[in-house]
């Protein structure tokens, strides 16, 4: 039995008894970014387990050690995304009731996702605009009912579960040098980088959260978590206010390197991995792609993991991951543009300011008064991002006043 800390965590009796529930998921060498990077680089396709995510692995391995008294009351979780459906499949497989609580704006479509894993054996409870007042309720119910509450990641069997994805890493690959792992509440990193750790103490592990939600790493600057006043919820499953303390204590002992990624840079790679690999991962899932750049002097030469942490990401959410990344590329502008009081702006505008390889993609007026001489929003996007101090320049030029939104957050966040 593997021990880490204080914590008793058996990591290979757990993958014994995930097997046959959970999927080995494939453990696939990536030529593109291997080429690109100078080194191996494989990818642990999680987004490919049989919830499109590893939250599986440590919702079953908890819920199947309960006891059979416990197992009749049934279990309650509180989520809105992967941990929901990990504990619904584990109700169905093991036949108990589940409750499972998700906050009132939940997407129908991640709705009927749990419905269709659980297929009876669960009841979903929308409540609350939060998930925090979701949580609550949740937390009351499992206490007034005397049912058993799944957390999605601060508790022994649950970071146990999760560090399978470890186990099967080194039976795969033993002379794994690096392995890069997504950051939210920190059950994946805890576990898999605690049985990495134990198995091969020279091995590097890298943590990576998203830039607007860095509860591990402000944890690991802190010296103990701390929670954070808002996150930026894009990256949704992998954006937590606090990580937890079991997890912290855990990460901290294992870590060797943490990483934050912007939201921009995460859409970028969501993208590559779509039109290039024909892989389809949530923006968690990207985390640990998107971090290669940041390491690529200390990766050359070596083999590298990225585990891909889930594939359930709404479709109706592309065209705002596109969005993000040209912004973040360079490739995307907003801008207020006054037009001089002069006949035939407008024209000029299109005809001299705009380079052969730029396209207007949003153009209003502001103020609905002044047409053809008032303000107005206008969105280009450009072939290259070295094209843009051309394109300021000809606005000069040609003696357009523009308020560049880009660099202005309050104006593009109230405009754009």
């Amino acid at each position: 039995m593997e021990t880490a800390t204080k914590y008793t965590l058996d990591f290979s009796t757990a993958a014994k008894r995930l097997r046959g529930v959970v999927k080995r998921t494939p453990l696939e060498l990536n030529r593109g970014l291997s080429e690109r990077f100078d080194c191996e680089i494989y990818l642990k396709r999680e987004d490919l387990q049989v919830v499109r995510s590893y939250k599986l692995r440590g919702a079953y391995n908890m819920i199947s050690q309960l006891t059979d008294e416990q197992l009749s009351r049934g279990v309650v979780c509180a989520s809105a995304g992967n941990h929901a459906q990990g504990v619904a499949y584990s109700c169905k497989r093991l036949g108990t009731r589940g409750v499972i609580f998700m906050p009132e704006p939940t997407p129908n479509q991640k709705v009927k996702q749990t419905q269709m894993f659980g297929n009876g054996n669960i009841e979903i409870i929308l409540v609350g605009d939060t998930f925090d007042d979701c949580l609550k309720e949740a937390l009351a119910y499992t206490e007034s009912h005397e049912m058993t509450f799944i957390p999605p990641f601060d508790n022994e069997r649950i970071v146990e579960g999760q560090g399978t994805v470890g186990v099967e890493i080194l039976e795969d690959l033993p002379d794994t040098d690096i392995v890069v792992m997504p950051i939210g509440g920190g059950g994946l990193a805890a576990g898999t980088g605690n049985y990495l750790k134990q198995q091969k103490p020279g091995i590097t592990l890298i943590g990576v959260e998203p830039e607007g939600a860095p509860s591990m790493f402000k944890a690991l600057e802190a010296g103990a978590p701390v929670t954070l006043s808002q996150v930026n919820r894009f990256v949704d499953g992998a954006s937590v206010k606090r990580v937890g303390e079991l997890t912290f204590e855990l990460c901290r002992e294992v870590l060797d390197d943490m990483l934050l990624i912007p939201e921009g840079k995460v859409c970028t790679t969501i993208l590559k991995l779509y039109n290039e690999d024909a892989i389809v991962v949530e923006p968690a899932g990207a985390l640990s792609v998107a971090a290669l750049d940041l390491i690529k002097d200390q990766i050359k030469g070596k083999k590298v993991v990225c585990v891909v942490s889930g594939g359930n990401n709404d479709i109706d959410r592309m065209q705002d991951i596109k969005e993000q990344s040209l912004l973040y590329e360079g490739l995307k502008h907003y801008f207020i543009v006054r037009f001089p009081q002069r006949p035939g702006a407008l024209k000029l505008f299109v005809s001299e300011v705009l380079g052969p390889g730029d396209d207007i993609t949003r153009f209003e007026f502001i103020k609905k008064t002044e047409r053809e001489n008032g303000p107005a929003l206008v969105g280009i996007e450009l072939k290259s991002s070295e094209d843009y101090p051309d394109l300021l320049r000809r606005m000069e030029e040609k003696r357009f006043s523009v308020i560049e939104l880009n660099r202005d957050q309050t104006l593009f966040e109230y405009l754009v």
